[in-house]
């Protein structure tokens, strides 16, 4: 997980950054969560690790530092890191349109009113570009939003890259197949989109994605544990997700043993399909904060991972979209390549660094980068939806609020 160090040598008020350890208790004791893990690392060294209650409350098996956990969304900025490598290969453009490659998404639509019976639309002012994908401003959406007529024909229409029954060739074509949400570029809508980069990567390099994703970036980070599904032997350590019932009690949502996790899935997901553990993904972190190397191995060029972590908004999140879910506040965020950007923390309410980027997954885990702290903080728990508990939050102000030098 890298090298564990004393707080104080690496700018922390040990007493402070206890705080952590007994808020984490406290989530557990109190019921509110089965079990959860953080980790803070600072220098690229290890200045707070800790675990706490069950990761199967059935089983009774510990959460661990090692325990694989569903990350979902946190499986975005590993595909737009695959994405950015063959850009740098010179394979396309950000600015090119998507359809040059994908040629299912010509000559879109546009929802701009009607009824459940029949959408009104009028044609797309341009092409979908590369960055249109990596930022979230396709158009696209998901049908779990569940708040246009377009989410509904998402889920009507089975645009679901988590299906078992498909495959992502497939379910590309019914995206492209259905009106978007909003002219390409003048919206932010959280979206598919990654999925479709995923598309976008499997067509360019002419390998099959969950292969590249294997191959060019989760091996060469030694991210031992991670992959599309858990392997056999690391069965023992896949956490139980759960969910709250009518009275806010823990029930299981996905069982550890009975799960979909336990083989490869129909779709590779690049937008939500991968399981990870703690030392794992603080490794991607480690690779981010180092621009784009780890322990001698270089996916990618410092000034990509720059452009990466640059907002290409025209301002914040709150400027070009309604606010439809929970993963991040949308005043004072910004977004990148794949990630959040910290814009001003002031209007985002929030104590934290300008430059620093983050996303979180849809089982409550989450993690955040701070170049100008060189600081990374991963959560892992497993509870959905993400907007359950407010924990995201407060393990940022007691993390920054133990930075003392």
């Amino acid at each position: 997980m890298g090298d564990h160090a004393d707080p104080a040598a690496l700018g922390f008020c040990p007493t402070r950054l206890a705080r952590i350890d007994g808020w984490m208790r406290q989530l557990v004791e109190s019921g509110r969560l089965a079990g959860l893990s953080v980790n803070v690392m600072r220098r690229g060294q290890i200045a707070f690790s800790a675990a706490h209650g069950l990761a199967d409350l059935a089983r009774k098996t510990p959460f661990s530092g090692d325990t694989v956990t569903r990350i979902y969304s946190m499986t975005k900025p590993l595909t737009s890191v695959a994405v950015m490598q063959l850009y740098e290969e010179g394979r396309f453009q950000l600015d090119d349109p998507v359809a040059r490659f994908l040629p299912e998404f010509s000559g879109m639509q546009v929802a701009t009113g009607g009824n459940r019976a029949k959408i009104e639309t009028e044609p797309a002012r341009r092409g979908i570009s590369v960055r249109d994908l990596l930022t979230h401003t396709a158009g696209l959406t998901y049908g779990f939003m569940d708040a246009t007529l377009v989410d509904a024909l998402y889920r009507a229409k089975g645009a679901d890259f988590l299906r078992p029954d498909s495959s992502l060739a497939e379910v590309t074509r019914i995206v492209a197949g259905l009106p978007l949400l909003a002219q390409p570029g003048a919206a932010w809508n959280y979206s598919v989109a990654t999925d479709v980069l995923g598309r976008l990567v499997e067509v360019v390099s002419g390998t099959p994605f969950a292969d590249y994703l294997r191959e060019r970036v989760i091996r060469p980070l030694g991210m031992t544990d991670t992959d599309f599904h858990v392997r056999p032997e690391n069965m023992e350590r896949f956490a139980a997700c759960y969910i709250y019932d009518a009275e806010r009690r823990l029930k299981l949502y996905d069982d550890a043993r009975a799960t979909v996790f336990a083989k490869p899935p129909a779709i590779a997901s690049g937008g939500g399909g991968l399981v990870s553990t703690a030392a794992d993904y603080l490794r991607f972190c480690r690779f981010v904060l180092n621009r784009g190397e780890l322990d001698g191995v270089r996916l990618l060029g410092r000034k990509t991972l720059d452009l990466m972590l640059t907002n290409h908004l025209r301002g914040d999140l709150a400027a070009l979209g309604t606010p439809r879910f929970a993963e991040t506040s949308y005043d004072g965020i910004g977004f990148g390549l794949g990630f959040s950007v910290m814009l001003d923390p002031a209007r985002a309410q929030i104590m934290g660094s300008p430059g620093e980027v983050a996303w979180g997954g849809l089982a409550s885990t989450a993690f955040w980068i701070d170049p100008a702290e060189d600081l990374a903080v991963v959560l892992l728990t497993q509870l959905i939806p993400s907007s359950a508990l407010p924990i995201r939050k407060e393990l940022r102000v007691m993390t920054y609020a133990a930075l003392v030098d």
